[in-house]
């Protein structure tokens, strides 16, 4: 068995205690510095079963942007990150698109889908929106 010696930020709350772990690998951590008690349930989940919730953006043909903003519908292990990515990087949606559309359903068997985050129209041209009209705040160069 290892020894296990970590210092963390808690991030459940604005406080951001340092917490320390200390323990053997398979046995009962020692938490201390945490002023919560959620405090020490997250340090314990982020020494044995990391987990982060995947934020990241798809290709979109025919969208009013080029990507378009994903995530993960809940967490996932820390380690399926990048493999997750593989897969995400390979993906490639056809607008129209709404708010919380699957993407990709349960990614690589974590129990997580990909979702979109917002709503995306056709671009109306076919060209993934290529042109644009000025905005409000845009000034013409012609002058």
């Amino acid at each position: 068995m290892s020894r296990i010696e970590k210092e963390i930020v808690c991030i459940v709350c604005p406080t951001g205690c340092r917490i320390h772990v200390n323990g053997s690998d398979g046995e009962h951590l020692k938490v201390s510095g945490n002023e919560c008690k959620r405090g020490e349930e997250y340090a314990l989940k982020e020494i044995t079963d990391p987990r982060r919730t995947l934020i990241t953006t798809v290709q979109i043909d025919h969208g009013t942007l080029r990507r378009l903003p994903v995530r993960t519908n809940r967490e996932i292990p820390k380690r399926s990150i990048f493999p997750c990515m593989e897969v995400i990087n390979r993906v490639r949606v056809e607008a129209p698109v709404e708010v919380g559309q699957v993407i990709v359903a349960d990614i690589l068997g974590t129990g997580a889908d990909v979702v979109a985050t917002r709503s995306m129209g056709r671009d109306g041209m076919g060209r993934g929106g290529a042109e644009r009209l000025p905005t409000a705040g845009s000034r013409s160069l012609a002058g």
